[in-house]
């Protein structure tokens, strides 16, 4: 199995430019050498300049070509994942239907902490620690994921909203400013309504962060910061269950990256509305 970033080079390889091709297929036919070459050196077997490569790096959401080899030289490291995503299967045992389903877990939270940026991360732990109010959008499945995070927040006093509609995603929208932050998720990237409401918190003045499958997509080209799911899941009979897995455990390490950073204050609100829950249910 392709190793994430090779996964997604080879899956964007008809939408490249030509020079973008050539670049996209010597990394996918030779990683291990291209970890060890300069930039020029690159540009150079390929036949493309060194500015198309930083152009490249950019589109895929990398700092630039040291980062790609950082982060490709450090997923050529890993073990290779034996769990291959498994597709759904007539007359398949229930036993066989319960590994299938924990590999497709496992491969998925595996594939998607490779893809963490550390740092991205933190800097989106800051803001929503740091932010008068959260905006959470997403549609159909994404809806749900942003309904997980939003009962969290609530949880430790943050002021948030999770509307599923879309048209009340917008209505939230318009009326952020400076100091809050929007936090859109969509596993292509590409969904229609999530963007819209995005954009228009951008417009308003407001952080944004969106989570999106691994790749260059509308959405996280939007966001001030755009944080990565895995990109293995393949087929439409399976897509909103490990790809809704890799999702939540994006939202669950931002959760608990707030509570940590904030821990003399969440964690007094966090124990207040256990009690609370116990007292008044």
């Amino acid at each position: 199995m392709l190793s994430p970033i090779l996964h997604v080079l080879e899956q964007r390889l008809p939408s490249l430019s030509a020079q973008e091709r050539r670049l996209a297929e010597h990394i996918i036919q030779a990683p291990q050498s291209v970890i060890h070459l300069g930039i020029t050196e690159l540009a150079e077997l390929c036949g493309i300049s060194p500015s198309t490569v930083t152009r490249f790096c950019k589109t895929f959401h990398f700092k630039g070509f040291p980062d790609l080899k950082m982060k490709l030289a450090g997923e050529l490291a890993q073990k290779p994942n034996d769990n291959a995503y498994q597709d759904v299967i007539a007359g398949n045992a229930l036993s066989k239907i319960v590994e299938a389903i924990e590999a497709n877990h496992i491969a998925s939270i595996t594939d998607t902490t490779r893809l963490l940026d550390v740092s991205q991360m933190e800097q989106a732990i800051s803001a929503l620690c740091r932010a008068a109010r959260v905006d959470l959008y997403g549609a159909a499945t994404s809806s749900i994921v942003a309904q997980d995070f939003y009962q969290k927040l609530i949880r430790i006093g943050k002021n948030c909203t999770a509307f599923p509609d879309s048209h009340m995603q917008i209505t939230s929208s318009s009326s952020l400013g400076l100091g809050d932050v929007a936090l859109a998720i969509s596993y292509s990237g590409e969904t229609s309504e999530t963007i819209s409401a995005l954009r228009c918190a951008k417009d308003s003045g407001a952080f944004t962060i969106s989570i999106t499958q691994y790749g260059n997509s509308t959405l996280a080209g939007l966001a001030d910061i755009a944080l990565f799911s895995s990109s293995l899941e393949e087929g439409m009979r399976r897509g909103d269950m490990a790809s809704r897995i890799a999702q939540l455990h994006i939202i669950d390490i931002l959760f608990t990256g707030m509570v940590s950073q904030e821990f003399e204050d969440y964690i007094p609100r966090l124990e207040s509305s256990y009690q609370n829950v116990r007292k008044y249910r």
